[in-house]
């Protein structure tokens, strides 16, 4: 029986960060009472002409830096022609002939991921269905709304490989605040184009594409899905054919949609409304100068500035949320090595929990600063420093100092105190502290564990270990 390898390529919709759109000042805010954000320019009504957005250029330039693209200094807009319901104009302005970006690349996993080009675009409305009069409702707000279209070559061959280069595509763009990249809000969403082939063989199968998937996960079980149904169809005889599918992560299926349309379908021709794009060699550069320190340079500082993992250093770097809660809580706290472990263990799990992405996360690093000082310090055990933390994600504000006190979550650090838990310990079990002089030293845990269950667990350890110790002896 043959083995296959899947052959992934990527098409990633990005909206960009613009307050307006792309061609009219109508408002590019997430939300908006349905059909509130729109005008006759993009509705698409007669005599309206569209204007380039400057602000949209110039994210879209960067995200091209910031990719390792080249930039055309001469691009122009295309009309791409369909037919959909959100899209009242029945054509979208697109670049097809002369791109604005082209041969970037990132890397994922080892795996360098070409870029075939980044061109703009409009986005289209949104359909929804309304369950109780069975009809399909047009809501045009997002029509007009800023994208880039990342185009990768297919160079993927696995869920995680395919996963990865999301991930640090997202990064990158994030890090420049060219958009939000929320992908629960659509900000961004990924077409994945899926063939198998035989092992060995360098012919391209037939491929599909699945829409508008918003979430890494998904991505995954996307690909890992659609390759095991291709695979399938194969092995049973059955033809691929060419068309687009919905991926259903609740069901971990994909389903057939419509045929897969070519370049040709759609009758693309150049825009007469908007003149084409020339930027000159100095607006470029200027662009290149201002870029922030991206991902991948901080992945490479991370481990020799700050002594982490280079795994560490992905994951701090994987969101721009967490990046920069962990520089700000490193420079105040003097504590790297704590920051990123916090961060990256108890923040992240909270987080999960909460159902929440680092994006929402609203923890100042003064407070994350505080609780590790606290801990560190002997000041509050572990579990009190977990408690704190999870009032401070609760909370606009948190005074951990008051917190504490108030919560009586301070180590009981007095002498007396600490010497009466142990006698009282010591008196109420002759039994166990004869044993122990008797030679079995394994007694000594449990009676350790007596005395820190008596402090409620907000004990010193060691000193509690050794006046424990000094009391049996």
């Amino acid at each position: 029986m043959p083995q296959y390898e899947t052959v992934v390529g990527l098409e990633i919709h990005v909206e960009l960060a613009t307050k307006s759109k792309i061609f009219c000042g109508c408002s590019t805010a997430f939300g908006g009472g349905q059909n509130t954000r729109v005008c006759p320019v993009c509705m698409g009504l007669p005599g309206a002409l569209p204007v380039l957005n400057r602000q949209a250029v110039d994210f879209a330039v960067r995200a091209g830096l910031a990719l390792n693209c080249s930039i055309a200094k001469r691009s122009m807009f295309d009309r791409k022609h369909y037919f959909y319901p959100d899209l009242p104009k029945a054509f979208q302005i697109s670049q097809l002939y002369l791109p604005l970006c082209a041969d970037g690349w990132v890397d994922a996993l080892g795996k360098r991921v070409r870029i075939r080009e980044i061109h703009m675009e409009e986005d289209a409305g949104k359909l929804v269905h309304d369950p109780w009069t069975d009809a399909t409702l047009a809501d045009f707000n997002r029509c007009g709304v800023p994208l880039i279209e990342i185009v990768t070559q297919p160079d993927m061959r696995t869920p995680e490989e395919t996963v990865e280069a999301v991930r640090q595509i997202r990064a990158a763009l994030s890090m420049l605040g060219v958009s939000d990249c929320k992908m629960q809000e659509g900000s961004l969403r990924v077409d994945v184009n899926l063939s198998v082939r035989p092992i060995g063989s360098t012919e391209l199968g037939t491929r599909t594409e699945m829409k508008n998937i918003n979430s890494l996960k998904s991505i995954g079980r996307a690909v890992a899905g659609e390759a095991a149904r291709q695979i399938e169809q194969i092995e049973l005889g059955k033809p691929i054919i060419q068309q687009t599918r919905r991926w259903d992560d609740s069901k971990g299926a994909s389903t057939a949609m419509r045929s897969k349309e070519d370049a040709h379908d759609y009758r693309y021709f150049p825009e007469p409304d908007v003149a084409p794009l020339s930027l000159t060699d100095e607006w470029i550069e200027e662009r290149r100068s201002s870029l922030p320190e991206l991902p991948e340079h901080k992945r490479k500082r991370y481990p020799i500035e700050y002594g982490l993992s280079e795994y560490d250093a992905g994951i701090l770097v994987s969101e721009k949320a967490l990046c920069e809660l962990f520089e700000r809580t490193a420079a105040q706290c003097g504590k790297p090595k704590e920051a990123a472990n916090w961060i990256m263990g108890e923040v992240l799990a909270a987080l999960n929990q909460r159902g929440e992405s680092p994006d929402q996360l609203t923890l100042s690093p003064d407070v994350l600063s505080r609780i590790i000082a606290m801990q560190s310090g002997g000041v509050i055990n572990r579990n009190g420093a977990r408690q704190v933390l999870a009032a401070a994600l609760s909370a606009d504000a948190l005074d951990v100092d008051e917190y504490v006190k108030a919560n009586q979550l301070a180590m009981v650090g007095d002498e007396s105190a600490l010497q009466e838990i142990v006698r009282r310990v010591v008196d109420a079990d002759p039994d166990s502290v004869a044993a122990y002089r008797s030679g079995k030293e394994k007694v000594f845990g449990y009676l350790m564990g007596q005395a820190m269950k008596a402090l409620k667990g907000k004990g010193d350890p060691n000193r509690l270990k050794a006046l424990l110790k000094q009391a049996l002896e």
